[in-house]
This record gives structure tokens, C-alpha cells and sequence, in this order.
């Protein structure tokens, strides 16, 4: 059997990775235009099925032969299967996947005020999900009747956020769609975006201790709902310890490993390490900070002091934190910058390496002038907040004399 991923564009779809475990059938990658899509419909490619996204989902339902109940009711497919009896047959299983996104967060929408931003493809699944759950639904657009410039004066209300625009999504995660501290009720939101993990609308309601749900578990979710047609099974069969393996392996995959810590922490040898043993990129932002300015964080530091620096240290962390799969050394004063804090946490497992001052204090520091100025036990006094406020996990680790079985068991660990 051959299936596939259906899409406009498609360089950097999880979907092959996904299925691969679900199933072993045949998975590929269709990139096509509108007359591609056509074809394929028209049967000129062997196909048994395929998935569909953006922006195809509302073409599949006018070229499907037959669609389910659900779709019908929806607007939308996101899943094809080619019957017995020869017809393609449209499913939706974004609907399954987004209502296992909440139920996983424990988002419980029945009777809430909840605002869709988006009027693509994947709110109309989103809009019939919450519907069946017993929510209120609103819809906001850039160009509706409710949109982003009257939205705070019409819904204040608004109990529950749904995004389900790209806006946000990689590269460009820096953009929120809209202000969540305009709404007074809110108390959770969504974000059907998975790359990066945590988007700039989640990282905003996380600080303000709303709750929240990423797109990652309704993508593999879904995936599995689709698993379950193209392979014959029931479509009402579940597997929830199934899908929580998989959501597990891709944050694994997906996610950053990123050392925080003062500088001489061993920040730099120890993500070489795990970066080996992982098999990730290694990055380390200072080295790329000199390939990229010509010049040293220290040259600039003395030259023209340490604000400039952390203006082109920012610009740089940006690009290497937001992308996936990486082991990143960072700077020891990254977490002194606040605009920093979402970048490290967007797509990132984040580490702080925990020195005792004792072995901070052994270290070289004439070629580290903020170090050399202000005094490295001040430093640590100033920045142990920071580290610990951005970490996700701290490596409490001995003496470097001490320190290779307690570290070699740490790297262990992330590599199981």
C-alpha cells in the first residue's frame, strides 16, 4: 500500500516520521500544484490514500467521490482513502486530533466563550471540535466581521483562544496574531502550530500563568486517526499510550538541548558531548558570533561595550534557538537580556549548568572582561535567578576535577 502527504509546500513535514511509526506501509511527500491535485484525483498516480494540508483541505472535499458525516459537516478533508470499489472516500481527523490536544491539557471548553483565530481549512475541524464539546464559538479574521482591530471591544469575554493561523509558526516565531492581555476572562489557549513547540502566543499566556496546549499532539493524533483508515482498522480505536510515545520521540527529535550556565561552566565541551552522543548539530554562539561579526564578543564588549554586544548577541540567538534539533552552548550572559527568555524557551529543553563558586573562581578570565569587572561571585549572585527562571532542568554538578562520571550519567540520561 502507498500513501502520502498531500501540500503546496512541504520541506519540512513530520508526516513520513509519523506514520513510519504508526504503521509500515509506504509514506511519501506530494508536493503539487492545484493541476497535481487534480491528477491525483483523476487516479493518474498509484496511490491508496493521503493526507491533505494546507492549503488543499476545502479542494479535496469538492474532488472527493464520497465523504464522511463529519466532513460534510465540517467543510474540509485532511484524510483520503481510495475504497474498494474504487472511489476516493474523504475523511477528517484534524476534529479527533484537536479534541485529544485539549483533553491532554485537561481544557475543558464545554460552555466557554471561545474566539478561532484563522477561517482556513483547520478551524473549520477546530470550529465543529469545540462545537461538539458544548463551547460558544466565535470566528476572527483579518478581514470579518469580528476582527483584529474590534475583537477586544466585541468579545472582552473571551475565555479561550484558538489559534489556528501560521502566524508565529517557524521562522518567523517572533509574531503573536493577537494581544492576549486585552482579555479580561481568559483562562486558556490554543495553538494548532508545532514548529516551534512553544509558540510566541503560548509563551505570552504561559507568563501569565493561563493554560495552554501546542499543536504537536494534535498533529500526531490526528496522524494516527489517518493510520487507523488507511490501515482498516476501526476508526473509533484508540491508543492513547501509542500517541504519547510518538508526540515523546518527536519532542526529542524536534526540541533544541540548550546550556545556560556562567561563563567557565563547561557549557561548551559538555554540549559537544551531548551533540555526539545524540547525533545533533553542535552550536556554539559565541564561536558563531565571531564567524559571523568578524569580530570577538570580547573585542566588542571593550570597543564598544556590552549593550551593543547583547544587541548582536540577540539578533544571532534569535536565528540558532529558534530552529530544531540543535545542541546549543550559549553565552553566559544571555538570560540578562528579557527579550532572550522567549527565544530560549520557544523550541528548546533548556539546561543550567550548576558550578560551585569555587570552581568559577579557578577559571581564566582575561580574555571575559564583563567577568574580570564585575567579579564572578557578583556575577553568580546576579544571574542564578535567571539561569534557574529559564532553565527546565539544573545540572547541579560537582568540581571539575569531580565532575566526568557525574556528568557522562547526566548525558545518559537525555540520550534514554
Amino acid at each position: 500500500m502507498k500513501f502520502g502527504v498531500l501540500g503546496k509546500s512541504l520541506p519540512h513535514t513530520y508526516s513520513p516520521r509519523i506514520h513510519n511509526e504508526f504503521a509500515d506501509y509506504e509514506y511519501t511527500v506530494l508536493e503539487r500544484d492545484e493541476d497535481g491535485v487534480k491528477s491525483i484525483f483523476d487516479r493518474k498516480e498509484d496511490l491508496d490514500g493521503f493526507n491533505v494540508t494546507i492549503p488543499y483541505k476545502k479542494l479535496a472535499m469538492q474532488l472527493c467521490d464520497e465523504v464522511s458525516e463529519e466532513v460534510a459537516k465540517v467543510g474540509a478533508v485532511n484524510t483520503v482513502k481510495l475504497q474498494e470499489n474504487g472511489v476516493f472516500k474523504g475523511y477528517n481527523t484534524d476534529v479527533y486530533g484537536f479534541m485529544y490536544m485539549l483533553r491532554r491539557e485537561g481544557i475543558n471548553v464545554a460552555s466557554k466563550q471561545c474566539l478561532i483565530l484563522g477561517t482556513g481549512g483547520a478551524s473549520a475541524a477546530v470550529r465543529y471540535a469545540l462545537k461538539k464539546m458544548g463551547a460558544r464559538v466565535n470566528m476572527c479574521s483579518r478581514t470579518g466581521e469580528i476582527n483584529y482591530e474590534n475583537v477586544y471591544d466585541i468579545l472582552p469575554n473571551t475565555q479561550i483562544i484558538v489559534n489556528t493561523t501560521p502566524v508565529g509558526m517557524y521562522p518567523k516565531v517572533d509574531e503573536s496574531p493577537i494581544d492576549i492581555s486585552r482579555f479580561t476572562d481568559l483562562f486558556a489557549v490554543a495553538d494548532i502550530i508545532y514548529n516551534p513547540s512553544t509558540t510566541k502566543l503560548l509563551f505570552d499566556a504561559r507568563q501569565k500563568g493561563l493554560k495552554t496546549a501546542g499543536g504537536l499532539s494534535m498533529l500526531v493524533a490526528q496522524a494516527y486517526k489517518a493510520s487507523a483508515i488507511f490501515n482498516g482498522r476501526s476508526a473509533d480505536e484508540e491508543n492513547d499510550e501509542l500517541i504519547e510515545k510518538v508526540i515523546a520521540d518527536l519532542e526529542s527529535e524536534m526540541k533544541n538541548i540548550t546550556l545556560v550556565g556562567m561563563p567557565g561552566s563547561g557549557k561548551t565541551t559538555i554540549a559537544r558531548k551531548i551533540a555526539q552522543e545524540l547525533n545533533k548539530e553542535f552550536v556554539d554562539l559565541d564561536f558563531e558570533f565571531k564567524k559571523e561579526y568578524k569580530v570577538t564578543p570580547s573585542e566588542v564588549i571593550t570597543k564598544e561595550g556590552e549593550k551593543k554586544f547583547r544587541e548582536m548577541e540577540h539578533e544571532l540567538g534569535k536565528r540558532f534557538l529558534s530552529g530544531s534539533g540543535r545542541v546549543i552552548s550559549t553565552g553566559g550572559g544571555i538570560v540578562t537580556v528579557p527579550e532572550n527568555f522567549f527565544f530560549l524557551k520557544c523550541n528548546s529543553k533548556v539546561i543550567y549548568l550548576k558550578r560551585p563558586l569555587k570552581s568559577l573562581l579557578k577559571q581564566d578570565v582575561s580574555g571575559r572582561p564583563i567577568s574580570k569587572d564585575q567579579g564572578i561571585e557578583e556575577l553568580l549572585n546576579k544571574r542564578t535567578p535567571m539561569y534557574e527562571e529559564a532553565a527546565d532542568v539544573i545540572w547541579d554538578l560537582p568540581d571539575f576535577e569531580d565532575s566526568e562520571e557525574t556528568e557522562t550519567k547526566l548525558i545518559e540520561g537525555l540520550v534514554r
